[in-house]
């Protein structure tokens, strides 16, 4: 058998890039002031409400799925069992007012705290958890770039067709 890592040895560095790509840059995979609740930071209701493209979801409805995702993962990961979310309902989000931006990532931030204190506590970690420890990384990452990527379609300047991806 191969050489086994402590727990707060994965746990350290699972805090490390969720902190990164939740909420402080570090330079391990994101550039300065790109994480996610920075980007967020950026965007407006208004932004937020519109559609990237006629196949593409609004930026609002990302961070719901997000939020799904992460008030899914604590009870299921503490009962065991898999919590299964209504992924197509995750998606129903499509204006909101400023109101309703700000109670979005507050609820995001939320989630992001719940299964941050989790991992920094939890104890068990097996093949399981840690492939979902990966599986919510990979996650979070994707949905970052496909809000950072639609931030730059919506803000594109119509008199160059130049797209910026400033957020």
């Amino acid at each position: 058998m191969g050489a086994e890592i402590s727990v707060e040895t994965f746990r350290g560095g699972l805090v490390m890039v969720l902190e990164e790509l939740f909420e402080q840059v570090r330079g391990y995979v994101l550039d300065p002031g790109t994480s996610l609740f920075e980007t967020l930071a950026t965007i407006s209701a208004e932004e937020a409400s519109r559609p990237v493209s006629p196949q593409s979801a609004t930026l609002a409805a990302q961070v719901n799925h997000l939020c799904v995702h992460l008030e899914s993962l604590v009870p299921g990961l503490s009962s065991r069992g898999a919590e299964r979310p209504d992924w197509p309902a995750s998606w129903r989000v499509d204006s909101v007012t400023d109101e309703e931006w700000s109670e979005l990532i507050a609820r995001l931030r939320t989630g992001y705290d719940a299964i941050r204190q989790f991992a920094e506590t939890y104890e068990d970690w097996n093949v399981m958890f840690v492939g979902g420890a990966f599986a919510l990384v990979a996650h979070t990452a994707y949905h970052l770039g496909e809000i950072r990527q639609g931030i730059g379609v919506l803000r594109q300047t119509e008199t160059s067709g130049a797209v910026s991806v400033e957020a």
